[in-house]
């Protein structure tokens, strides 16, 4: 999750804590971006050819779990998970350096760049210190099959979403346990209660939702990692990205023999940016101007945003007692998070103050605190529980589509399944209930031009919660630790099957350094819902985030350091 919005190809990327989108039209053009972004290179231009090293990783042992939710175990079959998918990764060198110059290059023209910490003025004057995005050099191979199997399902877990968050009974109950030991979550859970208590109803619902997968290679099952319902990052460089890979392709398709079409067309911008365009248009607030729509929605709108942090929310926002929010003389009429999914975000109780307003007021926010806590890691393991399932969807099929992706997700109840986790830790994950990662809070100011940017900045954290997942001997020792001190703080964790996907040699820049690894894939699907009361107007698949990483590290963010955006290549 995590992203960070920018206007067009003009003026400078940035980010957001909560995006207020006004019905108004925009007169400001001038925007910041992250200045606390990792170190990722002291440079934007290469004139001398890139640099390329080469190491090999290890792979790890691969065992499936199979449907009912029991590890068995299986040999290790690493000479076939490193085998190389084409012979796309054994062109020569001199090629490879030249590959790598044209995709600086193209970066630095078409956006796909991220803010560079160690250059002081970064963050400080819009335009300096910039450098190119950690990317893949070329994209990675992915089964068709596997790539339709995970568009398909996008609009059944869209609607799932939406389900689950109108049944506060299931949300209260799923996490009561969770709760009492999770005070980040207890304060959301207050709020939520409150509007349940309230009778707070949100007839106008929008989702910007991430469904995130990996493909397991013994089983050959597309398997899902979570859903993220909160800040769904990188849907700009993502599809800048496929649009660097499919132009590489056409340029050297004589020398690599791929066909730049493989490559699916990525328009998440448009999506997100279609979605949010159209929640405006459905909160019709009546003090609104017009609203003019453009051909391309991602590049023109007549639409104010602007860009505030939980605490001057607190401070300069008012409710109506007709639910308007206020912020100074302006109507909000839908809210996008760009923070307040982890505790740090809330650093005071200005924060929570700001949270609970924006949640009582007729503005749309993506997400309501329902869609927030329905993202959870517990819904997520009690939805695979049998037979919950029936209770949000009617369609069979739908039912079918949904389980064929779970992967083994367990509650620390289980006595079995902690058991054997205990003697055999390299095949579960240990997820703490939370997201993961520290956030800082910015504004976020978007001119009429652009209302989803080309480039997204990232963020100095670890949005993917892999940062913070258990693995190996540490799951054992996390497990015994919790029972010998008998406390209910296993609530706060579950446990999931430890995936083992396809494993593949493959090109990873950053600092502008080309770097041949081993590596593995995550693929994410981004899906835009919107509903107003009984009408669905927006339910659909809108693009992908592909995230590649050496195959050695556990850990997963692109902003962290471990990992690098990439496109599909479909086989």
């Amino acid at each position: 999750m995590g992203a960070g919005l920018s206007s067009c190809s003009h003026t400078t990327t940035f980010f957001a804590a909560s995006t207020t989108i006004f019905p108004h039209k925009s007169k400001s053009n001038f925007s910041t971006f992250n200045p606390h972004f990792k170190l990722l290179s002291q440079t934007l231009y290469y004139p001398k050819p890139t640099k390329i090293t080469t190491s090999r990783s290890s792979s790890s042992a691969l065992s499936p779990i199979n449907s009912g939710g029991r590890a068995e175990e299986m040999k290790t079959q690493e000479e076939k998970s490193t085998q190389p998918m084409s012979d796309l990764h054994n062109i020569d060198p001199e090629l490879i350096q030249r590959l790598a110059y044209d995709a600086l290059v193209w970066t630095s023209i078409h956006g796909l760049l991220v803010g560079d910490k160690s250059v002081p003025r970064s963050g400080k004057v819009p335009g300096v210190g910039l450098v190119h995005a950690p990317i893949a050099l070329l994209p990675m191979s992915f089964p068709e099959s596997h790539w339709k199997q995970a568009c398909e399902v996008s609009s059944i877990f869209n609607e799932l979403i939406d389900r689950v968050s109108l049944d506060g009974e299931f949300l209260q109950d799923s996490l009561s346990r969770t709760k009492m030991v999770d005070a980040f979550t207890s304060r959301l859970m207050d709020i939520h209660s409150q509007m349940l208590e309230n009778g707070k109803r949100e007839e106008i619902r929008l989702g910007l939702h991430r469904s995130d997968y990996m493909l397991d290679e013994q089983t050959k099952l597309l398997l899902q990692i979570e859903i993220n319902t909160i800040s769904a990052s990188f849907p700009g460089l993502g599809s800048l990205v496929s649009e660097l890979h499919r132009s590489l392709l056409n340029q050297y398709k004589e020398q690599l023999g791929l066909d730049s079409r493989r490559i699916p067309r990525n328009a998440a911008v448009n999506g997100f940016a279609e979605a949010l365009a159209k929640a405006w248009e459905e909160y019709s607030n009546p003090r609104s101007f017009p609203f003019r729509c453009f051909p391309q929605l991602c590049n023109t709108y007549d639409v104010t945003t602007i860009r505030k942090t939980l605490a001057e929310i607190d401070e300069q926002g008012v409710l109506q007692p007709d639910g308007t929010l206020l912020i100074g003389d302006q109507a909000i009429g839908v809210i996008y998070f760009r923070a307040g999914y982890a505790p740090t975000d809330y650093p005071s109780e200005s924060e929570w103050k700001a949270r609970l307003l924006m949640e009582q007021s007729s503005a749309i926010k993506c997400p309501s605190i329902s869609y927030h806590l329905a993202g959870t890691k517990k819904i997520q393991q009690e939805l695979a529980k049998p037979n919950v399932l029936e209770r949000f969807l009617e369609n069979k099929d739908d039912i079918a589509k949904i389980q064929k992706c779970f992967a083994g997700l367990w509650s620390l109840d289980d006595s079995d399944i902690v058991k054997d986790a205990i003697e055999r830790p390299e095949f579960y994950v240990m997820k703490p209930q939370r997201e993961g990662g520290g956030s800082i809070l910015f504004l976020l100011c978007l001119a009429h031009c652009s209302l989803l940017p080309s480039a997204w900045l990232l963020r100095n954290d670890q949005r993917s919660s892999a940062g913070n997942n258990i693995y190996g001997d540490d799951v054992r020792k996390s497990l015994l630790r919790l029972q010998e001190e008998g406390t209910e703080e296993n609530a706060a964790y579950i446990l999931m099957q430890r995936i083992f996907p396809t494993i593949a040699p493959t090109y990873l820049m950053r600092d502008g350094i080309c770097h041949k690894d081993h590596a593995m894939s995550e693929l994410g699907i981004y899906g835009a819902y919107l509903r107003n009361k009984e009408n669905v107007i927006m339910n659909e698949q809108c693009g992908y985030l592909m995230r590649t990483k050496v195959s050695s590290s556990n850990e997963g963010g692109v902003a962290a350091g471990f990992a690098v955006l990439d496109s599909v290549y479909l086989n």
